[in-house]
């Protein structure tokens, strides 16, 4: 616990003063400056009755311009002066009570003379006043117009990290996040699971930060920044947060949209000013997250030819990154999922050297972040993590950071006090499935229908060598999905066309299923035909699986063909393509309803036990079809198919 911790209250601000004066300024007009109860302003001719009448006791002119009338105490117990003899706090008026015009001055001087001789008055006084507070009200309007303006230009500038103390003036300034040994960043390497070769690079540039010497000393350099690339949610952000909390050296976090502004030059200003601050905290790190934001391929995002202001922040980020010497101590990383469109000078080397592939985990780094994210919840003893890295295949870290959170928010439904194992099989099951929707109205010719869609992925993945096996199948609504079936696919390193085709087939077998047993179709294999499209199409222009087209690719690792309103083949070669991809397709419905004919007595039966229980297991159809003719050795992982 920190000692010298500040304790918490009000803290003095400036625009305090700002309001008191204002406040001075509110009162002094309300109130009329001296007195607390304003006078009555009267004609010369009243002024004329009170003091024939011995009402007055003195006056008191001003600048010849403006005359105060004091009232006697017995003038005051008159119910004529009974609105004046108080003020506004029900206190006896001081006065002055009346205030008036005297006109010509040698006149009125010999009227006021004539009075105190004839005992009228008891005396008069000529006086000179500087209203300064009347002067200052006037200006009241415009002071507080200024404040106005003041405050708002202080919150455009924009009072957030790094922004220069809130002036509009430094609206070029770095918005960059600093984090050093005053801030408490607790990440550690420990806390990234898995991700065993991304680590081992950073961790490189974490020492070299630290130790520079045992490099330099065998002529090595620095290197200049490194570019971690990977699908979303596998932990490339995390990393870079892991490196804060190793690093002990200055770190500056922000994203690439921050560059971004709709000032022209801003972006750039930004830049410089970053790098300026890294060098003069060197050895430094600058992180820049989503660098695709900023690191587009010039040229690309520009369509109407003018000038582009990311191009101008890309083009001095390019500068400040190459002008680099070895002795700064200065890094950047970097993190993207896109980086085929970044450009081709930001990728050579001298600017990112090093490019780390953050990939999905597999199932070993499954388990180990499984183990991360499951520390803080109070679970059953003896939980299965091999268990359960097996039943999420293809989960990120994110991914299985999320299943972790959904069981324990099931556990917590279901009134448990501790997490178990089907609180993670039902956490999986909501993630890749949806909410199941078990009050949904389905008629019963629908749900029998149904059933028979899912019967028939079962049957011909259950008869098919290299399909996957089944494992659960469901015919209660889930998500956008009327039914749903978990298989126990292989994670594969490479894939081969026979591998590929059983897959097809299988998927195609719900719509076999309906063709053979109500002979017509229906909308519902449409997730079906999509994926079936996909694998078809990838087979025939991306992976060269045809022998129609032969050993050839249309895919583009760079990503630069999306930018192309041409395609990359002939119009004959793409008549070509579509009939190899219908050919494909059809060759797998017509196979899958061939096997679903060979074994329609089982398929039915499948579908009648599915519709009375919902829900059927791998238990089920090794009850109707018997062991499985092709056992593969992975069945442990688990998939998702509607």
């Amino acid at each position: 616990m920190s000692e010298n911790k500040k304790p918490s209250g009000l803290k003095f601000s400036p625009w305090w003063i700002s309001g008191g004066v204002i406040l001075i300024f509110v009162v002094l007009n309300i109130l009329g400056g001296s007195s607390l109860q304003d006078p009555s302003k009267i004609s010369s001719s009243k002024f004329d009755e009170l003091l024939n009448s011995g009402q007055i006791e003195k006056v008191i002119i001003y600048n010849k311009n403006q005359a105060e009338a004091y009232l006697t105490a017995k003038a005051l117990k008159s119910k004529a002066n009974e609105k004046i003899a108080k003020d506004v706090f029900g206190n006896p008026n001081k006065g002055p009570h009346y205030i008036f015009d005297p006109g010509n001055d040698e006149l009125f001087q010999k009227k006021l003379v004539d009075a105190r001789a004839q005992k009228k008055i008891k005396d008069f006084d000529f006086q000179s006043k500087s209203d300064w507070s009347e002067f200052l009200v006037g200006l009241l309007p415009m002071i507080i117009l200024i404040g106005v303006w003041l405050y708002f230009m202080r919150r455009m500038s924009g009072g957030g990290a790094g922004g220069g103390g809130g002036q509009i003036f430094n609206i070029g300034k770095s918005r960059a996040k600093l984090f050093d040994e005053k801030s408490e960043v607790k990440t550690t390497f420990k806390d990234v699971a898995g991700l065993e070769g991304a680590k081992e690079e950073v961790q490189e540039i974490v020492e070299f930060l630290k130790n520079p010497e045992k490099y330099t000393v065998l002529g090595g350099k620095i290197p200049k920044g490194a570019l971690l690339v990977g699908p979303p949610g596998t932990g490339k952000t995390l990393l870079a947060k892991a490196v804060a909390g190793e690093a002990k050296v200055p770190f500056f976090s922000l994203s690439g949209s921050d560059f971004v502004e709709m000032f022209v030059g801003v972006g750039a200003s930004r830049v410089r000013d970053l790098f300026k601050q890294a060098k003069e905290k060197s050895p430094a790190i600058i992180f820049i997250d989503e660098i695709d934001a900023v690191g587009r391929a010039r040229g690309k995002n520009n369509m109407s030819g003018g000038n582009d202001e990311r191009e101008n922040t890309l083009n001095q980020l390019l500068t400040e990154m190459d002008g680099f010497g070895t002795n700064t101590h200065v890094i950047v990383l970097a993190a993207t999922n896109r980086a085929d469109v970044l450009d081709k000078a930001l990728m050579r080397a001298g600017r990112f050297d090093r490019q780390i592939y953050v990939d999905l985990p597999d199932i070993r780094e499954r388990k180990e972040i499984f183990e991360v994210h499951l520390a803080p919840l109070k679970k059953v003893e003896g939980l299965d993590t091999d268990f359960l890295a097996k039943q999420t295949p293809g989960f990120s870290g994110a991914d299985i950071a999320n299943v972790c959170n959904e069981a324990a928010l099931i556990a917590a439904r279901n009134n448990k006090s501790a997490v178990d194992k089907q609180d993670f099989l039902d956490a999986v099951d909501r993630i890749v499935g949806g909410l199941e929707k078990k009050n949904k109205i389905v008629t019963p010719a629908e749900k029998r229908a149904i059933a028979v869609h899912e019967a028939g992925h079962a049957t011909v993945s259950w008869m098919l060598e290299h399909a996957a096996p089944l494992i659960k199948v469901t015919i209660v609504p889930r998500g956008q999905s009327l039914g749903a079936a978990w298989y126990l696919p292989e994670e594969r390193l490479i894939v081969r066309p026979d591998q590929m085709l059983d897959e097809m087939c299988a998927t195609m077998g719900g719509r076999a299923a309906e063709k053979v047993i109500f002979d017509t179709i229906s909308t519902g294999a449409l997730s079906d035909l999509e994926k079936v499209t996909k694998q078809a199409r990838a087979m025939v222009t991306i992976y060269g699986l045809n022998e129609k087209l032969g050993n050839i690719t249309y895919y583009d690792s760079s990503g630069q063909s999306e930018y192309n309103f041409s395609k990359p083949y002939s119009e004959d070669t793409a008549i070509t393509i579509d009939k190899e991809i219908s050919l494909l397709i059809e060759g797998q419905y017509q196979r899958a309803i061939e096997i679903l004919k060979d074994n329609k007595d089982k398929l039915l039966q499948l579908a009648d036990i599915l519709i009375e229980k919902e829900v059927i297991f791998k238990d089920d159809l090794e009850t109707i079809f018997g062991k499985r003719p092709y056992q593969i050795d992975n069945e442990e992982n688990t998939e998702f198919t509607a």
